[in-house]
């Protein structure tokens, strides 16, 4: 099978980020040198930027094209049992180049796994623990990751061991695992088959060119909400400030940064409270020192540091865990910080809390005793040692808000509960953007399926080819033309995205709320479609010891309209189909989260709804296909195509640039490129424009800027000029086909396995 068509992250192997920086606290300018080779976005930073979509090569990856479709397969060789004792022996082996708080790397590799996860956002799956993007810049060097450097070089010598079966986004999760049942935790499980990237992947994280904590890089307005799809409220910062907004102690006000951003990263506020309650009942935070003893994180430092930061040239003598600066803040949580407990909930509930500073100076809050209980980090047995307890303002928040405040009273009376929905918290966090259950690798895999899996219902004994035949016949026969079956498929399938392999015909969504319900997909006209496919499929199963799920059905009409309007145009063509898909229910179907997969733009249906932070509708096209997984190839054959199928959402005649509508053709591609006409804007409609014959002056089409783009933009002229060219029918038909598949197939995991 194509590579490609199972890819599950897309990587930027076209653009170099070039990141400068010298301090923690900085991100310098991203100017580039005078000779060196700079992008064209330099030049024009407003132009349209095509990096995203040539993430789709192999020259970056070691391994070869065949990685990602084989890794699994790799990673199911291994004996866990051995892996683990291998993790827990690095996490109990202190080293003198940094040492282990407590002789226990247990927190250390807890921080590193849920900091790869945490960048997971909910809104355009963006993010998360597959690729291990942690390794990279930008979020290697983000304020919030400092030292966690380290933790990966305590593990390479596991990763050597393992090689190619163990990706690092595996071992990552996995040592996070370990460190969690080593100290008392009992997690749900363990899910593999997290293929590596090897490069930095290209995304938007926030405006400007600064980390936290300097001010320009708060994120959020002044109305209390983030610009889409960030999550974070600060730029380099995973979560929220633990200090507070902006550096303001104010808990009430942390209380609300809190539910936004762990919102916008798919938790709720149970999961928000068991996920801060169990990760800070281990470990400490760091603040020995001021960041002004620090040197600049990783890509900042001389090849002689070898990729390491953040080195501390305060440090007088041999290095301790006394030593440790990263946050700022100082101290642990509880008085027993490698184990399991509900100390934390019961500090931060029963004791009262004075805002105070840290030995460097930052914000953070002590009980008003001020009682010496916790060990300390570099000498956990010496009780002449022992030091106070704090909390952040953002733990403060907890107890402040009236709603977390009653789950933390909850659990402290039922601890039980309390160990349960960290458990199911911190499995939802490091699995979110995996996808669904099929996708799920290796021995430890929990039996339970959750909504936030988006679960399908497979049929028991799917159809087979001589079934297919017959189903053709009966969607060809059932009275729907070609445009209303292509687009229907089109509605259904394009509604995933491979960033967390969301979405897709799979499951049969579009029948349910809240996809039927979508503008984009012509609701009115879903009502007369649907039904009649839906009869087709009772009809069918009916009679049939096979059964055929309307996913399938709604994916083989597809098919069947592409064959019919190619046919129209003197082509007989074959338009691949796998059947097997299953049909989900509406109490499988969260539609409070599958909302947020409602694309506010889709170029290949030419529909565009400006979002509240007015997405240029070229920008738009871009973020479609990328979240589609096209090459820039895919994308043009795919909207040309579309265009003559005329199947643009509410039918609009905008970039049919056909004289016959329904037949597929190459007519888009001659007519956008054509110097026959002229082309100028309609007055008062920002983005469409009107076509008209340069000789008669007549008005020939309209188009808007996702049209007039393929001849405008010269990358995507060039490969518009292929596809138009005399010689290139047989490919563009070809080609055309083997990119409605890939999209049609992008959710069918079951097939990659």
């Amino acid at each position: 099978m194509n590579g490609e068509l199972i890819r599950m992250k897309l990587k930027n192997f076209g653009a170099a980020l070039l990141i400068a920086s010298t301090t923690l606290t900085s991100f310098a300018s991203a100017a580039l040198a005078a000779d060196v080779p700079s992008p064209n976005q330099y030049y024009w930073p407003k132009g349209m930027n095509l990096a995203k979509l040539r993430a789709h090569d192999s020259e970056s990856d070691p391994y070869g094209s065949e990685y990602y479709t084989s890794y699994h397969k790799k990673f199911e060789q291994l004996n866990l049992q051995e892996v683990r004792k291998d993790i827990e022996k690095v996490m109990l082996t202190s080293q003198p180049w940094w040492p282990a708080d407590y002789g226990n790397y247990g927190p250390f590799f807890i921080r590193m796994a849920w900091h790869n996860a945490g960048t997971y956002r909910a809104i355009d799956g963006r993010g998360g623990e597959e690729g291990a993007q942690q390794r990279f810049a930008q979020l290697n060097d983000w304020p919030d990751n400092a030292s966690l450097d380290k933790a990966k070089r305590l593990l390479w010598p596991v990763k050597k061991k393992y090689g190619e079966k163990l990706s690092w986004g595996d071992l990552i999760v996995l040592t996070g695992d370990v460190a969690l049942n080593q100290m008392g935790f009992k997690t749900l499980g363990f899910v593999g088959g997290r293929p590596d990237d090897w490069q930095s992947e290209l995304i938007y994280w926030g405006p400007g060119t600064t980390f936290f904590p300097n001010k320009s890089s708060f994120q959020v307005g002044q109305n209390g909400t983030l610009k889409h799809p960030l999550a974070a409220t600060h730029m380099g910062l995973i979560y929220v400030n633990p200090e507070g907004p902006n550096g303001d102690p104010d808990p009430v006000k942390s209380a609300a940064m809190i539910r936004l951003a762990f919102g916008r990263m798919a938790m709720n506020d149970e999961e928000t409270v068991a996920l801060i309650a169990g990760g800070h009942t281990f470990g400490k935070a760091h603040g020995a020192h001021p960041n002004s003893c620090l040197s600049g994180p990783p890509v900042a430092n001389g090849v002689e540091h070898q990729g390491l930061g953040w080195a501390d040239h305060c440090i007088k003598g041999t290095q301790t865990a006394d030593d440790a600066s990263t946050s700022g803040l100082e101290g642990s949580w509880s008085a027993d910080p490698i184990h399991f407990t509900t100390q934390y909930i019961d500090n931060l509930l029963n004791n009262d809390w004075v805002l105070g500073t840290s030995p460097t100076g930052a914000h953070q809050w002590h009980t008003k005793t001020d009682d010496k209980i916790a060990p300390d980090p570099a000498n956990p047995n010496d009780p002449s040692k022992m030091r106070p307890i704090m909390m952040f303002t953002t733990d403060i928040a907890l107890k402040t808000d009236p709603v977390y405040h009653k789950i933390l009273a909850r659990w402290a009376e039922h601890p039980n509960e309390f160990a349960d929905a960290f458990a199911r918290a911190w499995f939802k966090l490091v699995v979110r953007d995996m996808g669904p259950k099929s996708r799920y690798f290796g021995s430890e895999v929990p039996k339970e399926t959750f909504v936030w899996q988006d679960p399908v219902n497979m049929p028991a004994k799917p159809i087979n080819q001589a079934d297919v035949r017959e189903l053709k016949k009966l969607i060809a026969a059932s009275g729907l033309s070609d445009r209303e079956l292509i687009k229907t498929a089109w509605a259904a399938a394009s509604s995933h995205r491979v960033t967390d392999h969301r979405g897709g015909a799979n499951g049969g969504r579009l029948a349910l709320m809240p996809q039927n319900g979508w503008a984009v997909n012509d609701p009115e006209e879903l009502k007369t479609v649907l039904p009649k496919l839906e009869q087709i499929r009772d009809k069918f199963n009916a009679h049939s010891a096979r059964k055929v799920a309307l996913a399938d059905i709604i994916v083989l009409g597809g098919s069947v309209g592409i064959e019919h309007a190619a046919k129209k145009a003197g082509v007989d063509i074959q338009v691949p189909f796998a059947p097997g898909r299953g049909d989900a229910t509406q109490d499988q179907t969260d539609v409070n989260s599958f909302n947020l997969l409602e694309p506010t733009a889709d170029a290949f249906r030419n529909y565009y709804r400006a979002d509240a932070d007015n997405t240029p509708p070229l920008n738009a096209l871009v973020d479609k296909a990328d979240t589609l997984g096209l090459t820039i190839p895919e994308m043009t054959v795919l909207l040309g195509g579309l265009r003559t199928l005329d199947v643009n959402s509410g039918h609009s005649a905008a970039g049919v640039l056909t004289k016959n509508p329904g037949v597929l053709s190459t007519d888009f591609f001659t007519n956008v490129l054509t110097m026959d006409t002229r082309w100028q804007k309609v007055a008062g409609q920002e983005d469409l424009y009107e076509g008209y014959d340069r000789a008669s002056g007549q008005k020939l089409w309209t188009a808007t800027d996702v049209d007039l783009v393929f001849g405008a933009n010269p990358e995507l002229r060039a490969v518009a000029e292929v596809y138009a060219s005399d010689d290139s029918k047989a490919k563009f038909y070809s080609d055309f086909v083997k990119a409605w598949t890939k999209v049609m197939n992008l959710d069918r995991f079951d097939l990659q396995r």
